[in-house]
């Protein structure tokens, strides 16, 4: 079974981010897609990274699905501030993405483009992915 890295977001107070995913595991729009294999928090400005990556080699043809939401609020406090006096203010946004979660879909494009595409995509992302092909694709 995968572990989950040990990474500076796994925090004690941050939720704990145990085993796979339990929704979101199967290709749902698109024929082509990027599945996580770590357990991480991907920020929002990782997410819009990896979507430029992708509409940028896809030259804008064909359909790109983000599955994933930052909608979980990380906060810090300033540096340098004493202990107390409440909860620091948001810093950013993340998604939480267990193994298994689907995080990209391509669909109306070739297999080679979209591969090419999600790689790129994935090289924005801090956690390692797997391609994967809609069972019922035919070339």
């Amino acid at each position: 079974m995968l572990q989950p890295k040990r990474t500076k977001y796994r925090k004690q107070q941050k939720g704990r981010m145990k085993g796979n995913a339990n929704r979101g595991h199967r290709l749902a729009n698109g024929t082509f897609g990027i599945k996580s294999m770590d357990a991480e928090f991907i920020t929002a400005r990782q997410i819009e990274a990896a979507r430029i990556a992708a509409t940028r080699y896809m030259k804008r043809e064909g359909s790109i699905w983000i599955m994933i939401f930052p909608d979980k609020p990380i906060t810090k406090k300033p540096l340098e501030v004493r202990m107390g006096k409440g909860k620091g203010a948001v810093e950013y946004y993340a998604a939480v993405v267990k193994p298994g979660r689907i995080m990209f879909e391509v669909s109306g494009v070739p297999m080679a483009t979209a591969k090419e595409a999600l790689r790129l995509a994935a090289q924005k992302l801090p956690v390692r992915t797997k391609f994967v092909v809609s069972r019922d694709y035919q070339e």
